[in-house]
């Protein structure tokens, strides 16, 4: 490992570069999302956004894991975000030129997660190579912070841009910030990477990373509890948008603010987890906070006006931060770095997977039963979830 002074420099950067892009990324997201609220007032379509975001990611992630665990994964993050920032520019220029239409964002959507299917499992698998160990969990700490920094700012920009100038100025600015981000993280000195990858073929190396998960006990319980958890989260995660506009309004800011008191609260639980050294039982922990977002939906459901609605969308930001740091640090700890990348690929599935798998029902369900009964639904059996997870 490198000296204190340099590694903590090197941190500092891929942080920076990362929030930047992420910032980006964000201010696209919340935009487009938004702009299909708006237009459609349609579970269905809000079913065809999710699944063009999350199937490319789901299917290339198995070899952005093995790519990762084979090649310097410093420059796949910066390669990745590159085709990112190429596909939304060709989108903005569509714009320009007068062609907008709703299956081109569908298909920029593709891409986009075709480019973080493989990012994500290089981001998320390079931090032993730049944190010593007993630093991880603090640094995941102040990521997260920044993180949720730059969600606060993400959905009010988003919010100006569409309400004001249009789409098309989200879009410009995800090219640029992805610019940023790939200059600093040109910068970064990266320390050397762990590989006994030997094999000539791609799928033999993605074999091996999916028997290494099977035969690791903790590593196969966590994923089993990911996939159920995260089709469970599916109605909070991607139909508030369409409760908020169906009960409470379609003004934009009721859309903004929905977003702003989540990242708020992840914010909060940021700083929290940063505050702390260690956790010591990460899977208590993970359990405690599937828990707590159960009860906080169940809320949620039964909010009889916009401002309790939002006190408890609040309280559920809080523990995203805790559960991401520790989820990514316990993985970190208990698997070999020479499959790191591999294992993030497979927990990325199992959490990713979840939500095209469950808008199929839940979209087009949404147009026919109300979200708050399904959020209270889903909040009731993640609780369960969790207490069966932490036994």
């Amino acid at each position: 490992m490198k000296s204190n002074k340099n590694w903590k420099v090197s941190a500092v950067l891929f942080l920076l570069s990362q929030n930047i892009s992420l910032f980006g990324s964000s201010i696209v997201g919340y935009a487009v999302i938004w702009h299909i609220t708006l237009e459609t007032s349609s579970g269905f379509w809000m079913m065809m956004a999710t699944i063009f975001s999350n199937l490319p990611q789901i299917i290339i992630s198995l070899w952005g894991g093995a790519l990762a665990d084979r090649f310097n994964r410093k420059y796949m993050i910066m390669a990745a975000d590159g085709f990112i920032a190429l596909a939304t520019l060709g989108l903005a220029i569509s714009y320009w030129v007068g062609f907008q239409d709703k299956i081109l964002l569908l298909v920029v959507l593709a891409i986009r997660s075709t480019g973080a299917g493989i990012q994500s499992p290089a981001v998320n698998a390079i931090y032993p190579q730049i944190v010593p160990k007993e630093n991880l969990t603090k640094i995941q700490g102040i990521n997260q912070t920044v993180n949720a920094i730059c969600l606060l700012l993400a959905p009010a920009i988003g919010g100006v841009l569409l309400g004001s100038i249009g789409l098309v100025w989200a879009f410009m600015v995800d090219v640029v910030t992805a610019v940023i981000a790939i200059t600093i993280m040109s910068m970064i000195k990266v320390g050397k990477q762990n590989s006994t990858v030997n094999t000539n073929s791609m799928i033999s190396d993605i074999r091996a990373g999916i028997d290494y998960v099977f035969e690791h006990s903790e590593l196969k319980k966590l994923i089993a509890f990911y996939a159920i958890a995260f089709i469970l989260l599916t109605p909070a995660m991607v139909l508030s948008p369409l409760m908020i506009e169906r009960t409470f309004g379609n003004e934009v800011w009721r859309l903004t603010a929905n977003e702003i008191l989540w990242t708020v609260g992840s914010l909060i639980g940021g700083v929290f987890i940063a505050l702390r050294k260690q956790i010591k039982n990460k899977v208590f922990a993970i359990a405690a906070v599937f828990i707590a977002f159960g009860i906080a939906f169940g809320f949620m459901s039964i909010a009889t006006n916009f401002a309790l609605y939002l006190v408890f969308i609040l309280i559920a930001g809080f523990f995203m931060p805790i559960l991401t740091t520790v989820q990514t640090v316990y993985v970190q700890e208990i698997t070999e770095p020479d499959v790191l990348g591999r294992v993030f690929s497979i927990i990325q599935i199992a959490s990713t997977s979840a939500l095209p798998i469950a808008i199929l029902f839940l979209g087009p369900l949404a147009d026919i039963v109300s979200v708050q009964s399904m959020l209270f639904v889903s909040g009731v059996l993640l609780v369960i979830c969790g207490v069966l997870y932490g036994r």
